[in-house]
């Protein structure tokens, strides 16, 4: 038999692999837990529905009253849009039946999926097509229930599943699922001559699932019970250079007066955080600051606008003028900062806000200064 050299380096890595392991299937676990969890609470509304004994007593105003109830409860994210994603959810995807334990299928019996039918064939007409499904076990094990709700907003069955198959095969984040939807990689798939070609180059590049992800998930933590400030943290360079960041803004004597960090935003029924809010006394303005540490990219600057539009319509006060966001990309040797200013005409910019504002280079060579400083901090600990 033969033994692998007991070193060092081997003791480090055989660590390593042991933890990537576990954090993976620990991943996993969690994400097929909350995945059959909100698929069952979709199983139990339209069983109800169906056959509910008391149901004539709340009609239409079923999952108000069961939203207001769990709520009070003490359940988390139970607000009707969710009850409603829910139900749609095990109406879409009934094989994931197959993904549960005997206890759990003994309970969910098979007559369901045929009542289904009739309630998915009203909901989408395409469905009554016998479209290709994927397996329900390999659905709950490699997407998360985030993908799912990426996945629901798709109103063509073929269209979802090639994005199934694809958030699959490239291993996608949530992020990468949504960069690809919006630039229509379904659409462009059609119309190219050579199919796997263009998969190859879509999928060199993207971002990959990972276990770190699901902790940040708002679903995974809601469902564990945590503290968004217990699991939105950056990784500890990222979250000391947003500490130098704040400081130089509110030391600059610009105005600059601090409001937020992690500022939790629920747009389109999506909860996204910007990373440093605040409010500018002299422009009369909200400045949202967001921190990439990578090089630019422009699907970065749209993302910070479409926060920016958020401001726009739902945080702005009588006597307000338009916030506006700064993008600060910390890739080493690519610094840049970006001006975010969703419809703002350049020249309203340039003669009002930029005069109050650090110039770009100024913040440019303060955040390599940082990155230098903590780096160095870092390797010495």
């Amino acid at each position: 038999m033969i033994t692998k050299k007991l070193d060092f380096a081997n003791l480090v890595t055989a660590i390593q692999d042991a933890h990537e392991t576990f954090a993976t299937r620990a991943s996993k676990a969690i994400n097929a837990c909350l995945t059959i969890r909100n698929w069952l609470i979709g199983y139990h509304i339209v069983e109800y529905e169906l056959q509910g004994t008391d149901r004539a007593n709340y009609g239409d105003y079923l999952l108000d009253k069961l939203s207001a109830k769990l709520i009070r409860n003490g359940l988390k994210r139970m607000d009707i849009r969710e009850l409603r994603r829910f139900r749609q959810f095990y109406t879409y995807y009934p094989q994931i039946r197959d993904s549960l334990n005997p206890e759990f299928k003994a309970a969910v019996p098979m007559m369901a999926k045929l009542a289904l039918s009739e309630i998915r064939d009203s909901a989408n007409p395409e469905l009554k097509k016998d479209a290709l499904k994927l397996d329900g076990c390999l659905l709950v094990d490699r997407l998360s229930f985030t993908h799912f709700v990426k996945l629901l907003q798709i109103e063509s069955p073929l269209k979802r599943l090639f994005y199934e198959v694809e958030s699959i095969r490239g291993h996608w984040s949530v992020n990468e699922l949504r960069r690809q939807i919006a630039t229509q990689y379904f659409e462009r798939s059609g119309l190219s001559l050579d199919k796997e070609a263009l998969a190859k180059i879509i999928h060199q590049g993207t971002e990959k699932q990972n276990p770190q992800h699901v902790i940040r998930d708002p679903y995974v933590f809601e469902f564990l019970g945590l503290k968004e400030q217990e699991v939105m943290t950056e990784r500890k360079l990222e979250d000391a250079l947003l500490d130098k960041i704040q400081n130089f803004l509110l030391e600059l004597g610009h105005g600059f007066c601090f409001e937020a960090r992690q500022k939790k935003l629920i747009i389109g029924g999506e909860h996204c955080f910007v990373d440093l809010v605040f409010y500018h006394r002299i422009l009369k303005c909200h400045v949202l600051v967001e921190l990439k540490n990578d090089t630019f990219r422009h699907e970065n600057l749209g993302q910070l606008n479409a926060y920016v539009s958020y401001y726009k319509e739902n945080q702005m006060s009588e006597g307000d003028k338009p916030p506006i966001g700064i993008l600060l990309c910390t890739q080493k040797n690519q610094e840049m900062v970006k001006f975010a200013l969703a419809g703002m005409k350049n020249s309203l910019f340039v003669s009002h806000y930029q005069l109050k504002l650090p110039p770009e280079a100024e913040m440019e060579a303060f955040i390599q200064q940082a990155m230098a400083e903590l780096e160095s901090m870092d390797s010495t600990e």
